[in-house]
């Protein structure tokens, strides 16, 4: 097997609340203290899990926040995601070992800055990491 499980658990969750359509990270904690990274609102309407080795030390090599517009973020991340679900629905030709699990993103609902920052930033790690490609960009980089 190309990549152990354990090493490469790639655990991404958006859970949300039907009757809220606004998330506000004032209330959401965010644990960095490990390769995990977890961004979770109080009353736990929303939840991102990512378990990904080197994904932390990554990041903070990355733009800061405030970088990218927050509309751009949502823009991209819908997108990512529809292929990343897709890829997840076809085993037989995407590694079920990288693509897991499909990533529960509604585009109705506004998860705030932090966390589309947050998802968007975890996508080009993985296209980096696993040597993967989701959006064709002019000049090949965004």
């Amino acid at each position: 097997m190309k990549y152990l499980i354990y090493a490469c658990i790639i655990a991404l969750f958006i859970a949300s609340c039907a009757t809220t359509k606004t998330k506000d990270m004032d209330t959401a904690s965010i644990d960095t203290t490990s390769d995990t990274l977890r961004i979770a609102n109080d009353s736990l309407e929303y939840e991102i899990l990512i378990i990904e080795p080197g994904f932390t030390q990554w990041l903070v090599t990355q733009p800061p926040r405030g970088f990218y517009g927050e509309r751009f973020l949502e823009i991209r991340n819908r997108q990512y995601v529809i292929e990343f679900n897709q890829r997840v629905l076809q085993p037989q030709r995407f590694n079920p070992n990288v693509y897991m699990q499909q990533i529960n993103y509604e585009q109705n609902i506004s998860y705030g800055y932090e966390v589309n920052y947050l998802l968007f930033n975890y996508f080009r790690f993985f296209e980096q990491r696993y040597r993967q490609r989701f959006i064709a960009t002019r000049g090949g980089r965004f």
